[in-house]
């Protein structure tokens, strides 16, 4: 009799962003026509940009005709993005070989899948409050999961300590939900620590196109002594609007080796056996993103995605409320008003001015009493949201204390 994989009955009964949908439905169900004003999920609002378009028809053109038509594209990514990509690291100071830069379909595909290449008996480490998938991902594989909070007094970007039991690593940064960046000293010293145990850095920089002070790494690979001990990930959908059309890429460099074994090429002996590579189509328009022309025109959508989040910490800094991210990063972690717990807030936000946050419990016990906005909703609701609380969270803050 074929046996389930056991482990999914360990998982919480509702993924964090599928119990906001339901939450959400319900409201809109008994209010119809409420016009809701949704800083939540970090998905993008601006399409995407105009030479991106233009590869995707010239791309689907070649598709139609015998002389240009591509089937199907090599596993690991085509050779023209794959070297786009690692031009696009030269560009910024890191040496890649073209063979160490692997398309995917997204960041979020990628995180999951690239724990084939780890036994089920290492244990993980996620700092918390994390992406809930990172969690999620691993107890579908039974793995031990190791957490380590952070909180304000570590400014939500903590380093290892001695009694840390763990084999991989999550580390995200710019950090979803708290905004809050890694410094180049602190990632050293998880880069020396990893190194130092065998353990294996995977590092999410879904969201590197938002640093923009230069005192701040985009990349693990930026940090003497990644290369031995990390994996990065990436995404073009919060860079280049790529939410609706999947593309990403990993970086694994060949001197990467765990247990006489080569990551990089594990890595290739795992693609060509799971996946049939990204489409020709979507890799040309991958490919624009890192002309100069497309590096522009990301950088014009990246800066309304930059304005949201001055409209929003303006409105908490005019408040006196507390919060992280906003600069450098797409979201802004708040201080939950009144010592409000996050659920209590979500509901609250919803029901009297019909915004749509996070709750920061969502993303592990040290995110309670915290809430994350995102940025990439329009400017207008951004604004309009931004009045709203300002009154709503005015009068939380002007109650008796009790």
């Amino acid at each position: 009799m074929l046996k389930p994989n056991p482990h999914y009955a360990d998982l919480k009964d509702s993924y964090l962003f599928y119990n906001i949908a339901q939450k959400t439905k319900a409201y809109c169900d008994a209010h119809p026509g409420t016009r809701l004003l949704r800083l939540g999920i970090g998905d993008v609002s601006l399409p995407l940009c105009p030479v991106v378009v233009k590869a995707l028809h010239e791309a689907a053109d070649h598709q139609g005709k015998k002389e240009t038509f591509h089937g199907y594209m090599p596993e690991p990514g085509a050779p023209f993005l794959r070297e786009a990509v690692a031009a696009h690291y030269r560009s910024r100071g890191i040496s890649l070989d073209t063979e160490e830069v692997f398309i995917s379909s997204g960041a979020s595909d990628e995180l999951g899948d690239i724990l084939d290449l780890f036994d089920r008996d290492s244990a993980a480490l996620v700092i918390e409050p994390a992406y809930p998938a990172y969690v999620d991902a691993n107890v579908m594989a039974g793995r031990r999961i190791v957490r380590l909070s952070s909180s304000e007094e570590d400014g939500f970007t903590p380093v290892p300590t001695a009694d840390i039991d763990a084999d991989l690593v999550y580390i995200c940064s710019p950090n979803n939900p708290t905004g809050a960046v890694f410094s180049r000293e602190k990632l050293k010293v998880w880069v020396d620590w990893a190194n130092d145990r065998g353990a294996v850095i995977l590092f999410d920089a879904a969201y590197e196109a938002f640093v923009t002070d230069p005192a701040l790494p985009r990349s693990i690979f930026e940090i003497e002594g990644a290369r031995t001990c990390a994996v990065e990930i990436c995404s073009l959908s919060k860079t280049a609007g790529f939410t609706g059309t999947r593309l990403g890429y990993t970086v694994i460099p060949k001197a990467l080796e765990r247990g006489g074994m080569n990551l990089n090429a594990m890595w290739v002996r795992n693609r060509t056996t799971k996946t049939n590579g990204v489409s020709y189509v979507i890799q040309r328009a991958g490919a624009a993103v890192f002309t100069p022309e497309g590096q522009a025109q990301i950088r014009d959508n990246l800066r309304v995605y930059q304005a949201n989040a001055k409209i929003l910490t303006d409105t908490f800094d005019g408040l006196g409320i507390r919060y992280f991210g906003g600069k450098n990063a797409p979201y802004v972690w708040v201080k939950c008003p009144g010592d409000m717990e996050s659920w209590a807030f979500f509901d609250l936000l919803l029901n009297e001015i019909q915004v749509v946050g996070t709750p920061g419990a969502g993303f592990g016990s040290s995110g309670e009493g915290y809430f994350r906005f995102s940025t990439f909703g329009s400017p207008e609701d951004t604004g309009e949201a931004a009045e709203r609380m300002s009154r709503l969270i005015a009068r939380i803050l002007a109650r008796p204390m009790t």
